[in-house]
């Protein structure tokens, strides 16, 4: 997986991709339509930011790309590409209790607070791409 050039597009299957990890001054790009949800995304080597509808739903620090970001009821998956180890937020369901698994192991479990934001930490440096997965 690549830095997304665009900042953010649709795949053919339907998930989203976003950031670029690689970029030295921020970029943005507001108004971004998919499956009838708006986006808006800014990402920079610094952070990484997506929202849907008004709502948070990613952040990174420091920035990274991501690719293949998938969410649904019973969570969320993708595939995450850095410069250096990150620190990961997401948006899901308030004081709900979720299994973490990177790279098809598991990372333990992690309850959201009661805003519903999760964080876990990603090790990057020199592996690349990273495979998240977060399910109830």
């Amino acid at each position: 997986m690549a830095a997304v050039t665009e900042l953010i597009r649709t795949e053919a299957d339907g998930s989203l991709s976003f950031g670029n990890h690689l970029l030295s001054a921020k970029g943005k790009k507001d108004g971004f339509e998919s499956g009838g949800d708006q986006y808006k995304v800014k990402t920079f080597g610094e952070i990484t930011k997506l929202e849907r509808n008004g709502m948070f739903v990613y952040e990174s620090v420091p920035g990274t790309s991501v690719g293949h970001f998938v969410e649904n009821e019973d969570g969320v998956s993708f595939v995450v590409e850095g410069s250096e180890d990150a620190q990961l937020t997401l948006g899901l369901e308030d004081d709900t209790e979720y299994d973490v698994e990177i790279n098809g192991e598991a990372a333990g479990k992690v309850r959201t607070n009661l805003g519903g934001k999760l964080s876990v930490s990603v090790e990057l440096a020199g592996f690349g791409e990273v495979q998240v997965k977060i399910t109830k």
